[in-house]
């Protein structure tokens, strides 16, 4: 069965899933979703007995159905290889009652590695299916991860053009240095002042701009995102939530048909949205819990039906979760909707002209699979130190969050089904903090020192993705301010 795509703000739009790739946002500023979730397609005890990349293929297939065997095959192969350091691709480890799926042992050390290391050969191959002849530019907001990980999977790629914006003061030393000591002819990077929705509320004012559409299509470019507004950048990420599920029970930690709760540290809603995607496929998943930090404009949406970005916008130890505008959640508000690209149209229209909408009580209703929680800056900085003292397991400051929402999740509800817990980063990506929570004393200040401390304290090899930034020269220097966005793009592109 072809799956086809519409817009989540129009039900006229139609179109392939190279398509929606390749555009990466509708034109009418909604989302590329699925007409229909499709079924998994495999028994449970199949699913089982594969690697990671015949997981993969066996999710994707089912989505990406323009795609021919081989093509995808071809896509998952060049994606999922020696640039991980580990031949599994995601190992999964029973930590103090959870099962950790660690999601960052690619070339970024970021779990944005999982989508962005394969976006790029969908990308081109969605290229020649729909016989592009220009030269695409990716253009993306990054509140951390994104950045480097898309940086990395398109530099020096044929027929495309990098361009990634972040907020100058609001990811880690470590995130910032990974993007600007980035090569490749075809990258480029900003900082804005101002925070990540800024950054992506002035990447989509782009891709809805006629004006500028038609000065690149002059200049023989057009746009692409490789953001997980991209449909290319989401189906990637179900898989691995179907990889965690047939590794519990190749190991005989649950039995056929038994359900998992999931809890994912988020901000911009793709990563937990793909757990979903993974229940409607057929993963028996029971519970999602969706970890917050202190911008916990999710929690309150789960809470109360209200989405209500008017608030102040918190710096965290865990940046990449530092949204307050959560764009993926618009794709589950269709689906809660109804599939009804009117109504989603207008609660997105609310949220645009007064920064607030209230979703219907048989919207809530169907909001049962989720359980929103939210975890402070002390409360983080617990989970990292209890997991290391306890376990002598290192986490990072968002899989903290999560580790810290499980933990009161279980407490509050007495739910102690087994639970997989994305973990999206490495703490080796934010040294800073998770050596302030692990080794208060600790009184050194280069986070390259710090790193190589934790190393010493973890017993964890250092991973190649810091080392090789350690003495790297900063090649990007461009900082703007946000509505200078599209002069500066124009600029990149020599067509100012």
């Amino acid at each position: 069965m072809d799956i086809m795509y519409t817009s989540t703000r129009d039900s006229r739009v139609k179109v392939t899933a190279s398509q929606a790739i390749l555009k990466g946002l509708s034109e009418d500023g909604g989302l590329f979703v699925p007409q229909q979730i499709p079924a998994l397609g495999v028994s449970l005890h199949d699913l089982s007995r594969m690697d990671y990349r015949e997981t993969a293929y066996t999710v994707m297939k089912q989505f990406l159905t323009d795609f021919t065997q081989q093509e995808l095959k071809n896509c998952i192969d060049a994606a999922y290889d020696s640039k991980f350091d580990t031949e599994e691709i995601v190992p999964v480890k029973a930590v103090e009652g959870a099962y950790y799926l660690e999601l960052f042992h690619g070339p970024t050390i970021a779990f944005k590695d999982m989508a962005l290391s394969i976006l790029p050969h969908l990308l081109t191959v969605s290229a020649r299916k729909n016989q592009v002849e220009n030269e695409i530019v990716i253009l993306t907001a990054t509140s951390g991860d994104t950045g480097k990980a898309a940086l990395a999977g398109f530099a020096d790629v044929k027929g495309t053009k990098i361009i990634v914006f972040y907020p100058k003061n609001g990811v880690s030393p470590i995130q910032e240095k990974q993007m600007v000591t980035q090569a490749g002819a075809n990258t480029f990077v900003a900082g804005i002042d101002g925070n990540f929705d800024q950054a992506q509320a002035g990447v989509k004012k782009m891709f809805s701009d006629p004006g500028l559409e038609q000065e690149l299509a002059a200049a023989g470019y057009q746009f692409s995102s490789a953001n997980s507004i991209n449909i290319g950048r989401l189906v990637p990420q179900v898989a691995y939530y179907a990889y965690a599920y047939g590794k519990l029970l190749c190991n005989g930690e649950i039995q056929e048909g038994e359900c998992i709760n999931v809890t994912v540290p988020t901000g911009n809603f793709g990563n937990i949205l793909a757990a979903y995607y993974a229940k409607q496929m057929g993963v028996p998943i029971a519970k999602l819990i969706c970890a917050s930090n202190e911008n916990k404009v999710l929690y309150d949406f789960f809470a109360s039906g209200q989405y209500n970005k008017n608030r102040p916008f918190i710096l965290t130890s865990s940046p990449s979760m530092d949204i307050l505008v959560s764009s993926n959640l618009e794709r589950l508000v269709y689906r809660i909707a109804g599939n009804d690209a009117a109504k989603t149209a207008a609660l997105m229209e609310e949220l645009a002209s007064g920064g607030v909408y209230q979703i219907s009580g048989p919207m809530k209703e169907a909001l049962s699979d989720f359980y929103g929680g939210f975890a402070g800056e002390l409360e983080t900085a617990q989970a990292i130190r209890g997991l290391y003292e306890k376990a002598g397991y290192v986490v990072d400051t968002h899989t903290a969050v999560a580790a810290s929402v499980y933990q009161k999740y279980r407490e509050t509800t007495g739910d102690h089904t087994k639970t997989v817990i994305a973990s999206t980063a490495s703490p080796f990506k934010f040294t800073r903090s998770v050596m302030q929570a692990i080794c208060p004393s600790c009184t050194l200040e280069d986070d390259f020192a710090l790193a190589d401390e934790l190393s010493k304290l973890s017993g964890v090899e250092i991973p190649q993705a810091v080392e090789e930034i350690r003495h790297a020269e900063t090649i990007h220097h461009t900082v703007c301010r946000a509505e200078e966005m599209p002069a500066v793009v124009k600029k990149f592109l020599g067509i100012a």
